[in-house]
């Protein structure tokens, strides 16, 4: 069977939004961890997070009195493929003024969305980065690169093992309800949305098309970092193997900032990670990895597009094992101030048996990351770079025709706790 790429598979200011109220903002924000170490991974084991890593979330559209207008309501998804994530039907927030004419209620507002949203990041963007900066300095020999990268999705909501439903037809926003729904992010956008950034954004706004990358990334878990995964980025050669290129852990989380925004059918995580590449590898070390990369074998009828076919090839030596596989295609745009990436990924995750295939569009804000680390780099300024890129993403990037019909949903679910 020939190879099926995944992209071919299956004035506008609002009123002004304060963060979320003081008694709801602890269940969104995580609590500042004190520990000696780097990093912790989350509970799934997938994700890592830095110690001292910010993560706080608030809606822009709020009312006056900072809470949620009447026609914003929790509506069920009907996606089959979150439904089968989650074993139930999770929640998203939806406006009901909003219309596939992307029209907007009239607001009388002192300050823009994007003003706001940039009040609300700039202090945090900055003491993050700080505690970063410290960190690349303690590296030594190995090289680490900060991102700044603006993801366009929509937030999920889903009940915890503590809660049960019960079927009605729409939910009324309320603080007693958010405070208990765990949140993630939904980043698999229609292909019409691609099309259009391609097509009708790119050409508006300036950038120049840079590459189109095709990355088989094999993740991979190391006996000697058992809190770690190596990827090991790699192209595919004439003879149709397999070419390790670049070896790097896996990102780490610094700075989590979510956004729901109300009057927009798309959300925003601004998000400031670092990566490590490992340069400073033994020659048995490469050889080990190389010797597992080379032994995979293009498959488009498998998740991921890789096979090991031979009995234990998936290992190398007892210490490497491959987790996982991503195979992505990429088209890069490049601006003075950012780059715009528009990604089609097939993953597969070995230790779980899941797999994915998403469609995504997101921004690395690396004008901001690169002014941020000048010495004496002034926080005005910074601020202002913020804003100038969030006032880009909120005209541009945030309205997705046909993104709601994803979520459409003939019966509803509202949270209660159980006793």
């Amino acid at each position: 069977m020939a190879y099926v790429p995944p992209h071919k598979r299956h004035s506008k200011d609002v009123r002004r939004a304060s963060p979320i109220p003081e008694t709801l903002q602890h269940q969104f924000q995580r609590n500042v961890n004190l520990r000696a170490s780097t990093s912790h991974k989350n509970k799934c084991g997938n994700i890592v997070y830095a110690d001292h890593a910010i993560s706080k979330w608030f809606a822009v559209g709020l009312d006056d009195d900072g809470q949620f207008p009447p026609n914003i309501h929790l509506e069920p998804t009907s996606y089959e493929d979150l439904e089968r994530k989650y074993g139930e039907k999770p929640l998203v927030l939806v406006n009901s003024i909003i219309t596939e004419d992307d029209c907007k209620p009239e607001r009388n507002c002192s300050k823009s969305p994007w003003e706001i949203i940039a009040e609300n990041v700039h202090q945090e963007l900055l003491s993050s980065f700080e505690i970063l900066r410290k960190e690349m300095d303690d590296q030594g020999s190995e090289k680490v690169k900060p991102s700044l990268i603006a993801g366009l999705g929509k937030f999920i909501f889903h009940r915890s093992t503590s809660m049960s439903l019960q079927r009605v037809n729409k939910i009324q926003v309320e603080e007693a309800i958010l405070r208990q729904l765990i949140r993630s992010m939904y980043t698999n956008i229609p292909s019409s949305y691609m099309e259009n950034i391609i097509d009708e954004v790119v050409p508006a706004i300036g950038v120049d098309f840079e590459d189109e990358k095709d990355v088989y990334t094999v993740k991979v878990s190391d006996d000697t970092r058992p809190d770690a995964t190596v990827s090991c980025k790699c192209v595919v050669l004439e003879n149709k193997k397999l070419h390790l290129y670049k070896v790097e852990l896996n990102h780490v989380r610094h700075m989590v900032i979510d956004v729901s925004c109300l009057d927009k059918n798309l959300d925003l995580r601004l998000k400031l990670s670092s990566r490590r590449i490992l340069t400073a590898l033994t020659d048995d070390e490469m050889n080990s990895l190389r010797d597992l990369i080379s032994s995979a074998v293009l498959d488009s009828d498998m998740k991921g597009g890789l096979k090991w076919p031979k009995k234990g090839k998936a290992s190398s030596g007892g210490r490497y094992r491959v987790v996982g596989v991503w195979h992505t295609i990429t088209k890069a745009y490049r601006s003075s101030s950012f780059r715009l990436k528009a990604r089609d990924a097939d993953r597969y995750d070995f230790r779980t048996g899941t797999a994915e295939t998403t469609r995504e569009v997101y921004l690395k804000l690396k004008g901001i990351v690169s002014k941020i680390q000048e010495p004496g780099a002034e926080s005005d300024l910074i601020s202002k770079m913020l804003e100038d890129s969030l006032r880009l993403i909120w005209d541009k990037f945030l309205s997705c025709e046909g993104f709601l019909t994803l979520f459409a949903s003939s019966s509803a679910w509202i949270v209660s706790s159980r006793d």
